[in-house]
């Protein structure tokens, strides 16, 4: 018998396939389904602060009438509003909890520092058993400093770990000055884990209508390259856990994942293009493959393939592709 536990947070899990936040953790119907279908835990649709935002200022502009000049008013209605949402929220918690026996994740998404720790600490009252925080903005403010997105990175991991017992993981993007520096950073002020990495909205344009449309909202089979690198480059260097997530749809690169270090990993693409049942099929071959290297349990292997600066760090440093084609088409002229 194969022993696909792991340990995730402090979180004992019977594997280490996390459903990612997604549409599919916002229902207690879909997260039984997910239950079922063998994930050891679900990370819930994220709460985005931007939705609240958006809810409160089309109600002010279109309901409220006699009150829209009622300053205590509209601060009522203010805490009114995040009272619902997050009190839904709640709801979806305790009655998930009834059917199912795996950790559940909340998953926070703040546009503004002062609320990461006033929902974080809601989700935790409802219940969670673990946060995850996206505290991804893009830089596109060509004024501001990297080391100042950098603090208020920080800055928010060590207040909402002060606000709250539970472990705290951090979603991150693979973009910055210098990753492993700022994941480095993020370890030390206190997080649990890091989930490498965010998958964004992509951006598209209609060449036809020139609107602006969206992208590919799922990753592919190729997209967990980047991820492995980088989960291979930090695995060894930090106290708290690592998550990869991107690309993740077979049971080979989650083997890879693992090998590289990762404690969990994160599907969310597969479960949208082949159904929840494809959770059973990976999770098999995983057992199967373990088999064949005479594995018993993950640990034996985990970690067994990830970067030594002193040995073979070349092979995860080097970006460029001069080397490898030089390699194998050496008569080619590059």
């Amino acid at each position: 018998m194969k022993i696909l536990e792991t340990k995730y947070m402090g979180l004992r899990l019977k594997n280490p396939i996390i459903a990612g936040s997604c549409g599919l953790t916002s229902t207690v119907e879909g997260i039984k389904k997910l239950a079922d279908s063998g994930v050891s835990a679900v990370v819930l649709k994220s709460v985005f602060e931007e939705e609240i935002i958006k809810e409160h200022e089309d109600t002010l502009k279109n309901d409220l009438g006699a009150f829209e000049n009622n300053m205590e008013f509209l601060d009522y209605f203010d805490y009114q509003l995040k009272d619902n949402v997050l009190g839904k929220m709640a709801s979806l918690i305790e009655e998930a909890k009834k059917v199912i026996d795996i950790p559940i994740i909340g998953s926070l998404n703040c546009a503004t520092s002062g609320e990461w720790f006033s929902y974080a600490r809601q989700l935790e009252k409802a219940g969670v058993d673990a946060l995850e925080l996206n505290v991804f903005k893009l830089p596109f403010d060509v004024e501001m400093e990297a080391g100042e997105q950098e603090r208020l990175y920080l800055s928010i991991i060590e207040k909402v770990k002060q606000y709250v017992q539970i472990p705290v993981a951090v979603k991150i993007a693979p973009y910055s000055s210098n990753l492993a520096a700022l994941v480095k950073k993020m370890d030390d002020a206190g997080a649990d884990a890091i989930t490498m990495f965010n998958r964004f909205y992509n951006v598209d344009f209609d060449i036809m209508t020139d609107e602006v449309k969206a992208g590919n909202p799922y990753s592919s089979e190729q997209d967990y390259y980047n991820t492995l690198r980088w989960v291979s480059i930090m695995s060894g260097k930090l106290t708290c856990d690592l998550s990869a997530s991107t690309g993740i749809h077979s049971a080979e690169t989650a083997i890879k994942m693992l090998m590289a270090g990762a404690a969990t990993v994160q599907v969310v693409s597969k479960l949208y293009k082949d159904g929840v049942g494809s959770v059973a099929g990976i999770l098999k071959n995983i057992e199967l493959w373990m088999d064949k290297r005479g594995y018993v349990s993950i640990d034996e292997f985990r970690g067994s393939v990830h970067h030594e600066p002193k040995e073979n760090s070349e092979r995860f440093e080097r970006v460029q592709f001069m080397r490898y084609f030089s390699d194998h088409y050496p008569h080619q002229i590059l």
